[in-house]
């Protein structure tokens, strides 16, 4: 159950981080199934592999839906163009932790882009940690036929749909 729940955490961290606008947006992904291997120190879950199922409007719907929850959390979400593709900075408090992360984005979003991003957390159980993340994603193609634009298959074939982000929202701590 606690790796299930770190896989969730995961992926909501990322729905945020790919979601969040400031002052640019991100580019729309190609549509069709994408992989993203996720690489991180200083958490729960070293490493894990999941896929995406997206078309155009789902990920245009990702950003206005993502949007809303970062800024329930987040004092600040900033995303600025650079010579090299994105920069995006972001401080964000949930459950008594202040996370303040720092991401760089590289790619085409046709066929490939790379997310390396470090984040300081304090609060909470485990104190003071810094921990480093890297999104490696590629384009795989099609969606497969039992797969609709939203879904995510999590490592153990667990799928959830980005659409339900409502009820994503609900499992977030209450903000005092």
């Amino acid at each position: 159950m606690t790796r299930q729940l770190a896989l969730l955490g995961s992926a909501v961290a990322l729905m945020l981080s790919a979601g969040a606008a400031g002052a640019v947006d991100l580019p729309i992904r190609k549509p069709g199934l994408w992989e993203m291997k996720m690489v991180h120190t200083g958490g729960p879950v070293p490493e894990m592999t999941m896929q995406h199922c997206t078309d155009e409007t789902t990920d245009k719907e990702m950003s206005t839906a993502a949007s809303p929850m970062a800024k329930q959390i987040c004092s600040k979400q900033d995303i600025q163009k650079t010579a090299t593709g994105y920069v995006s900075d972001s401080v964000c408090g949930i459950a008594g932790v202040n996370v303040t992360s720092h991401a760089e984005i590289t790619g085409d979003f046709n066929s490939a882009y790379t997310i390396k991003s470090t984040s300081h957390s304090e609060g909470g159980a485990h104190g003071s940690r810094d921990a480093t993340m890297t999104v490696e994603a590629k384009w795989l193609g099609a969606c497969k036929s039992d797969q609709k634009p939203g879904d995510i298959i999590m490592p153990g074939g667990m799928k959830m749909n980005v659409k339900d982000m409502d009820k994503l929202k609900s499992l977030l701590p209450k903000q005092k």
